[in-house]
């Protein structure tokens, strides 16, 4: 049994991943596009680039941390050397300097630079962190609720950072929305720097007592080249396991949706329902503090009561449903005219929806990761639970390419230009705003339920796996 204490501490590092996706979901875009003036394609593919390099790099840092030797263990020294440079990276993505904001090569440039800054230093944090709670516990149950805790952080932080600067940094000050004010936006770095160093420092601390000192080595290869080459099989080898390739199909068509509403929900909330700063504030933490709870107080419970991939289907299929109802409403001409309430009612209850089953989909999705490492281990004699996190990592990151390409096309196309202020864009970029969420986000969603229905890694199956293991190890002391 892991106790609280352990799984908030664990879970904690979660808010560091948060960081990266709270400023790229809810302000980047916006800042480099619609403040600072840069085209809307330059900068997904600026950030598409990023993606790339992303998925490369998750891989690597996957298998050298599965092979890592030392009196630290395989996953402190990388969570340890990642947390301020990481932090430092989103002082730097939100303060570019004048003589850069002037030329629009140099500012798509910095943007490029500073997001792969980021993502790589997030990368050698996040990948071993994700490992480390396969090695925490190897209860069925157990991992589902370790990695909620991850989880809650993640998601608690994605919503209440950015809750946090819209209602603090970026309100409305004498008539002048703060959100296109861009002297706000360095402050918000700094916020966003900041915890990165405490949440980091934190759970890397916290879970000191799992390091598992090791100084003998057991790559049998020589040399750099090798030993990537070595890498690139273990990780190869990842995709002989029938589960983990439909995970990486369901992981793909969900990141593709996930992608898409995360880059364009703040400009949907502030363009077409034209809610103030205060209100998105309001929209990201109310409901998400509520749904936080609600998987807190459901988690256990559902899982002891639902197989793992049956939970999957269901959170999937819930977020299709939630997906169908609000935005058609307003189109069709449902709410009062001039009634702002019902439709910021409504989305809370669409938001704190959402929230539940994606936080839920999350869980569930790491926690079969993990009984898959012992499945392969079984298999193949050989832990690598970075190595399955990191591949997933790596194909969902390209799938979430589709994201940001999809959305910086989509707001040239519908001709949202740098400037427009809520009230003043066309009724036709509106619709064509709420059409390009729609075409992203539903038809990924089914192509996931598809995938996901062919997963079939039952508790039963996980306790013989884990029982077969035991009895291989006993044997070999």
């Amino acid at each position: 049994m892991v106790d609280l204490k352990t799984r908030i501490l664990y879970g904690s590092g979660g808010a560091v991943y948060a960081v990266k996706e709270a400023a790229y979901s809810m302000f980047v875009l916006m800042f480099y596009t619609q403040v600072l003036g840069l085209s809307g394609t330059v900068t997904g593919v600026a950030l598409s680039l990023a993606l790339v390099w992303d998925g490369i790099t998750d891989p690597l840092v996957g298998g050298w941390s599965d092979k890592l030797r030392s009196r630290f263990g395989r996953r402190h020294p990388f969570l340890v050397l990642s947390i301020l440079p990481l932090g430092l990276g989103f002082i730097g993505l939100f303060t570019p300097p004048q003589i850069v904001i002037e030329n629009t090569t140099w500012l798509g440039a910095w943007l490029l630079f500073w997001t792969l800054w980021i993502r790589t230093f997030l990368t050698t944090f996040s990948i071993p962190h994700l490992a480390l709670s396969a090695e925490i516990t190897s209860d069925y149950q157990e991992r589902s609720n370790t990695m909620g805790a991850r989880m809650v952080f993640t998601f608690l932080f994605t919503v209440l950072l950015p809750a946090v600067g819209l209602l603090w940094i970026f309100s409305s000050n004498d008539g002048v929305d703060g959100r296109f004010v861009d002297s706000n936006y360095p402050i918000y770095g700094a916020l966003s720097c900041i915890a990165v160093l405490v949440m980091g420092t934190l759970t890397t601390w916290g879970t000191r007592n799992y390091i598992v000192p090791s100084t003998a080595g057991n790559l049998a290869v020589k040399g750099p080249w090798d030993n990537i080459r070595a890498l690139f099989r273990d990780l190869v080898r990842t995709l002989e396991n029938s589960s983990f390739r439909y995970m990486i199909g369901y992981e793909v068509a969900a990141m593709v949706s996930w992608g898409t509403i995360s880059t364009l929900n703040m400009l949907s909330w502030t363009y077409y329902w034209e809610f103030s700063a205060t209100e998105i504030s309001t929209i990201l933490a109310l409901p998400s503090l509520v749904a936080i709870g609600l998987v807190m107080f459901t988690l256990r419970g559902l899982s002891a009561r639902f197989q793992k991939h049956h939970l999957l289907q269901y959170a999937l299929i819930a977020l299709i449903l939630d997906c169908l109802w609000l935005y058609p409403a307003k189109m069709l001409g449902l709410f009062p005219e001039g009634n702002q309430t019902i439709p910021f009612v409504l989305n809370l209850v669409f938001m704190m929806i959402f929230m539940y089953c994606y936080l839920i989909r999350a869980i569930t999705t790491y926690s079969i990761i993990s009984d898959i490492t012992d499945e392969h281990e079984l298999d193949h004699g050989l832990r690598q639970e970075a190595g399955f996190f990191a591949v997933l990592n790596f194909i969902a990151k390209f799938a979430a390419i589709f994201g940001p390409v999809y959305a910086g096309i989509a707001l040239d196309v519908i001709g949202l230009e740098t400037g427009m202020l809520p009230g003043s864009v066309p009724q036709a970029t509106q619709n064509g705003l709420v059409y390009a969420m729609g075409l992203g986000i539903i038809p990924a969603l089914l192509v996931a339920v598809y995938f996901v229905l062919k997963i079939n890694l039952s508790k039963a199956r996980v306790e013989d796996i884990q029982a077969q293991l035991r009895e291989r190890r006993e044997a070999a002391e």
